[in-house]
């Protein structure tokens, strides 16, 4: 069987004057180019590559030129990973990647999160993926590149695999809000199964039996909310109407509000909502506030002001700062050596009756 490897482009001509020449330079194709492998194509030494990688200035320009050159030939990528952890260079900073920064309730992770870790003396990197896959692998090896200590991640719907590398090469990573797949690590959550039963079982027990549901885009969270809108519904012997789960094109208040509007000009209304996030919730009870009739509403997440509308929120929440500190807490404690297993936190969440959830059904 003919070996697995292949004469890679810089031995198929003499390398460039002043470097080797008339020998073949063989690059195994199940592995990455290497700085050495760069050096022999450009005829230069592993020394003068790595300062022309790390940008170094002390490089003549006919010199950077060729080795910039092999780079690009070859598909050479600098390991960040490896050079973050090597000895000596132990970091202070760790990272946090969030959903979108206007929403409060990544607000709140982000403020006890940095508070915990400035109290251990680590600074933070906050930054925004929403709902990116590729984009969050980009962002990722980018921190890594910044030699994090530690990277704490609000997940997107992606696979997550790529960063067992990662955890391999003494990196912790805590998710938070989601877990991760296919990759076994820590994460913090809310219970986001028991908070949407909560909800619509508030709903129920006020009454209403044609309870509609708005969800929010999300992988996970407003996955499990529906579970237990589900799971509520059928324990009071009420069958799910496909047609008042409202699956809406974005999270918005606006998209909410539309999507409300809609379902209340239906004949046959719905006469209450579950709302599945807070932005959700605002665009619910603005069309709910102009409705011909009343409309109960139960939201999931708290959100600024809601105790002091004309009617005030009724919503299920947690204690998301809680979320955020449990997760920096479980960061730190990876980072200074800890290695037991893997460890899933599932913060519990209550309803707060305030007044647009007991509105009983009229007709």
């Amino acid at each position: 069987m003919m070996a697995k490897q292949a004469r890679s482009r810089a031995g198929s001509a003499p390398a460039a004057a002043g470097g080797r020449t008339g020998r073949w330079h063989v690059v195994e194709r199940d592995r990455a180019p290497t700085m050495r492998d760069v050096a022999v194509r450009a005829g230069v030494g592993v020394g003068t590559v790595s300062r022309v990688v790390n940008g170094g200035n002390s490089v003549r320009p006919q010199t950077a030129a060729r080795v910039q050159a092999a780079i690009d030939a070859l598909g050479f990528r600098r390991n960040d990973i490896a050079r973050a952890l090597r000895p000596g260079m132990n970091s202070r900073m760790i990272a946090l990647l969030l959903g979108d920064l206007t929403n409060p309730f990544y607000g709140a992770i982000a403020k006890t999160a940095v508070d915990v870790a400035r109290a251990a003396d680590y600074a933070v990197i906050v930054t925004m993926v929403d709902e990116d896959p590729a984009g969050e692998q980009r962002v990722v090896h980018d921190l890594l590149g910044r030699r994090m200590a530690g990277l704490m991640i609000v997940p997107d719907q992606g696979d997550h695999a790529y960063l067992e590398a990662t955890l391999d090469a003494g990196t912790p990573v805590v998710f938070v809000d989601r877990p991760a797949t296919g990759i076994e690590a820590d994460v913090v959550l809310l219970d986001n199964d028991r908070g949407g039963y909560l909800a619509t079982s508030h709903l129920v027990a006020h009454g209403h039996r044609r309870v509609a549901a708005l969800v929010a885009p999300s992988y996970y969270t407003t996955g499990q909310r529906i579970r237990g809108y589900r799971r509520a519904l059928r324990g009071a012997g009420i069958e799910v109407d496909p047609s008042l789960v409202v699956n809406l094109p974005e999270g918005s208040p606006e998209a909410a509000r539309t999507a409300t509007v809609a379902l209340l000009e239906r004949p046959d209304p719905p006469t209450a909502i579950f709302a599945t996030t807070n932005f959700v919730c605002e665009g619910a009870l603005r069309a709910a506030g102009s409705a011909k009739r009343p409309v109960a509403v139960v939201g999931f997440d708290d959100f600024r002001l809601a105790d002091m509308l004309p009617l005030p929120a009724t919503v299920v929440a947690g204690d998301v700062e809680e979320m955020g500190r449990r997760a920096a807490v479980r960061l730190l404690e990876r980072i200074g050596g800890d290695s037991s297993p893997a460890r899933r936190d599932v913060l519990p969440v209550a309803l707060q009756a305030r007044g647009s959830g007991e509105i009983a059904p009229r007709g």
